[in-house]
């Protein structure tokens, strides 16, 4: 099952192993328990074995062994154990005690099995004075293991009791670690789903640790790309809504002219007039969303390889009917294929206003040249023409939208230069202009070289 609380999810990390580790010491306190049980039970085994051995003596020449009271009590601890032993001679007889049990190996206990019940077995030797080869005595004391399980329980239960504890006190403090830990997003939270929040400006998050810095920095950059979006929106909606709010007013001044008139030239003037203004309109509108295409996070980033130098000619071959009605050489200088990584269908936009400004801009019998070459690692085309140029102080403000330059009398929206350079810098290059060597403007586009 997924955990999708971050709370519970840090509370496992921490509480699981630690847990683990719990187990694998509960593993090891039964070891220890039973060491230590082994360890006791032993210890009352040889006190046991000695107190027998030591009461064994030559009384009239008969060697005599009395099983004194203290040697059986000390196994009495309430657990209902049974006490076994006997007293052998060095000969093997059986002085006193039961007969058959087994014998460990001195000065080691063992195990056994005697009379149905398991045993754990201690056997002592000890010399008698005057036994003669009847000495040295062997003690054998065995005990059944009631007692010992119940000794091995007690202390286990004990160390599981504390390891208990211990995870459930851990993660009582983890609890309260991560809600304090945690706080600073929770305000975070609340700072962005307030009801009183309408607006984009930064969040502050008092007392952020330095692990959630990073995130409010991120939301609050996050947030001012937004605030810049919505601010070139709401421009860009105002320049559109004033910019069409004239050709919109003439188009419904040239038709109402036309409906008015009653001579045919005159009604034929008027029709030609509003298809031109009709036309001015669509570029208009053509252009406004290109350029709303053009802009960041508009659309899907595309990685297209294009060739500049075939979108070019496909350019330049549905220009050449306006160049010739204008009387305007257009040219293209090419040595060859240049590839480029982007969005074909802007790049291919890029070039057409390009080559569309130049004409337009261009004199009668001028000529507009478009030169494309790979230089150091860079797609390099250039957009020549000879016309009036563009002021230096100006160059910086034909690429804001909407902007014309004083005086101007050539008709335009003021939008080519704009959408260029946002193709451009979407591509990763850069957009400059210059003055012509034999006057006019030069307009230079570099963007990175696609790699072979």
């Amino acid at each position: 099952m997924k955990i999708n609380s971050l709370r519970l999810q840090l509370l496992a990390w921490v509480v699981l192993p630690l847990a683990g580790l719990a187990t694998i010491n509960l593993w090891t306190s039964h070891g220890s328990a039973l060491a230590t049980a082994n360890l006791v039970t032993d210890r009352m085994l040889l006190g046991s074995a000695r107190t027998i051995a030591e009461q064994v003596a030559m009384n009239d020449g008969v060697l005599d062994a009395t099983i004194p009271p203290a040697a059986i009590e000390m196994f009495d601890t309430g657990d209902r154990d049974s006490v076994y032993y006997h007293v052998k001679t060095a000969r093997g007889r059986l002085l006193t005690g039961y007969p058959n049990l087994p014998e460990a190996l001195t000065p080691s206990s063992t195990e056994a099995t005697y009379r149905d019940h398991r045993l754990r077995l201690l056997t002592f030797s000890q010399g008698v004075v005057g036994a003669g080869e009847d000495s040295p005595i062997s003690v054998t004391v065995g005990v059944t293991l009631a007692g010992h399980d119940a000794m091995v329980r007690r202390l286990w239960f004990g160390a599981f009791a504390q390891q208990l504890a211990l995870v459930a006190i851990a993660g009582l403090f983890v609890l309260l670690g991560l809600h304090r830990g945690l706080a600073p997003l929770i305000r975070l939270r609340d700072a962005v789903r307030s009801p009183n929040r309408s607006d984009l400006d930064p969040v502050e998050v008092p007392g952020a640790q330095s692990e959630i810095r990073p995130l409010i920095d991120a939301l609050n950059a996050y947030m001012a790309r937004v605030r810049a979006q919505m601010a070139s929106q709401r421009r860009f909606v105002a320049n559109a809504a004033h910019q069409l709010r004239t050709p919109l007013a003439l188009l419904s001044t040239q038709a109402s002219y036309a409906l008015r008139e009653t001579v045919p030239d005159a009604r034929h003037e008027a029709l030609v007039a509003l298809q031109a203004s009709s036309g001015r309109l669509a570029r208009l509108a053509e252009q406004l969303l290109t350029l709303s295409r053009a802009e960041p996070g508009s659309r899907r980033p595309r990685a297209d390889r294009v060739d500049l130098t075939e979108a070019a000619r496909q350019v330049l071959e549905t220009h050449a009917p306006i160049a010739v009605s204008r009387n305007v050489d257009l040219g293209l200088e090419e040595a060859g294929p240049v590839p480029v990584i982007g969005d074909g269908t802007m790049l291919r936009e890029m070039i057409v206003n390009l080559v569309d400004n130049a004409l337009r801009y261009s004199s009668s019998g001028g000529s507009v040249t478009v030169r494309l070459a790979a230089v150091d690692g860079e797609a390099v085309l250039t957009v020549t023409d000879d016309g009036p140029g563009i002021p230096v102080d100006e160059r910086d403000h034909v690429f804001e939208r909407f902007y014309r330059i004083a005086g101007s009398t050539e008709e335009g929206s003021g939008l080519g230069l704009a959408i260029v350079r946002e193709v451009v810098e979407n591509a990763g290059g850069r957009v400059t202009l210059r003055d012509g060597a034999a006057g006019g403007l030069v307009v230079d586009v570099r963007l990175p070289l696609a790699s072979s």
